[in-house]
């Protein structure tokens, strides 16, 4: 199951939208995305087989696959998601299939780093204020939260809203969201005359033709 999704760009200071949960410690990136879908030479597709295996095994009952997750964007997990290979790919399927800031315990530090460059927001919280957020959301998976960068809180919305539960980002990180600093790519083609004088005034790029 893939929804239509645009990618993030520029400045990321808030996220409103439903939670898929899964739970469980130690999700790897193997599960995440498997072994054989790195012979990609791009990451086209890569949403379609996001925990491609494990939605195998469980015949359409996996999270994933729940059609009331249609479209949900953020992601409630547990701790030391996204160990294992430093593999770039899982948080490119995670993000073609449309998450967009995961809630969790604690993460693999390469993968924390892969989603950053993303615009994936990986937030972390207390053992039991996941356990809190993942049973808010798997009572009524028709929850939508909304989720502030600048804050760190994340709470239910609508009529009754309720509390509001705490986040950790680190203050770095935080910044270069809020700033756009995170797109690399958007920095590179907005500064491109910068780029293109500087690169015609050095002595060993001087001759060679830039597209």
């Amino acid at each position: 199951m893939t929804t239509s999704v645009s990618f993030p760009t520029g400045s990321i200071e808030r996220l409103e939208g439903r939670a898929l949960v899964m739970s469980g410690d130690d999700i790897d990136t193997d599960r995440i995305i498997p072994a054989r879908f790195l012979k990609s030479i791009s990451f086209e597709g890569l949403g379609e087989q996001v925990f491609a295996d494990d939605r195998k095994e469980l015949g359409g009952a996996h999270p994933f696959d729940r059609p009331e997750h249609r479209g949900a964007q953020i992601l409630m997990a547990n701790r030391n998601f996204g160990c294992g290979s430093s593999r770039e790919h899982a948080p490119q399927a995670l993000m073609r299939w449309g998450i967009r800031a995961i809630v969790a315990e604690s993460y693999a530090e390469i993968f924390f780093g892969n989603c950053l460059a993303l615009g994936i927001p990986c937030f972390t919280a207390s053992h039991q204020v996941v356990l809190d957020l993942q049973q808010a959301a798997s009572v009524d998976p028709m929850t939508e939260f909304l989720l502030e960068v600048a804050t760190g809180q994340i709470q239910r919305t609508g009529p009754e809203p309720g509390p509001a539960w705490n986040l950790e980002l680190p203050s770095g990180v935080r910044q270069m969201l809020l700033s756009g600093q995170w797109d690399a790519t958007g920095q590179l083609v907005a500064h491109d005359d910068e780029l293109r004088a500087t690169a015609a005034r050095l002595p060993y790029v001087n001759g060679f033709q830039v597209a």
